[in-house]
């Protein structure tokens, strides 16, 4: 199992683990067309980084970091941890907590200080699978939808 940066070719893979549990499969498509322009945006951006889990060739997992500069916490970067996905033939495995201490390690050496996630509130296991690794729910997060 390697973990590298997403290509092109790997768009159908992690759009099919995007959608691959109940929120994924009501907002994601299965037209790749639709992801290029943002997997073009991710790739041409050095503070974003689109990670796989390889597997022999096979996409079995997913990750993107987000690196970003901030003037509290004295000037730190901080590492933002998103779309965190694991093939379901995969989850139990312990490639969740590995894919995590890699995408810590990367932020560590980006020079990030601190290392934040967010998982939708109705995600109660993935909650506990957070707090295991060490991470604590300090913050509440709001969104606004745009049209």
């Amino acid at each position: 199992m390697i973990f590298r940066a997403a290509t092109g070719d790997d768009i159908p893979a992690i759009i099919a683990l995007l959608a691959d549990d109940e929120l994924g499969a009501a907002r994601e498509s299965s037209d790749p067309a639709r992801y290029l322009d943002a997997f073009q945006a991710i790739s041409e951006d050095p503070n974003q980084y689109l990670a796989v889990a390889d597997d022999g060739g096979r996409v079995v997992g997913t990750v993107q970091l987000t690196f970003i500069p901030g003037l509290s916490h004295r000037g730190a970067w901080r590492g933002q941890i998103e779309a965190v996905r694991v093939h379901s033939g995969h989850r139990g495995t312990g490639l969740g907590s590995r894919m995590i201490g890699w995408a810590i390690e990367e932020c560590r050496t980006r020079g990030c200080r601190l290392v934040q996630l967010t998982s939708d509130i109705t995600r109660v296991d993935a909650h506990r699978f957070y707090e295991k690794l060490g991470f604590t729910p300090s913050h509440t997060g709001f969104k606004l939808k745009l049209s």
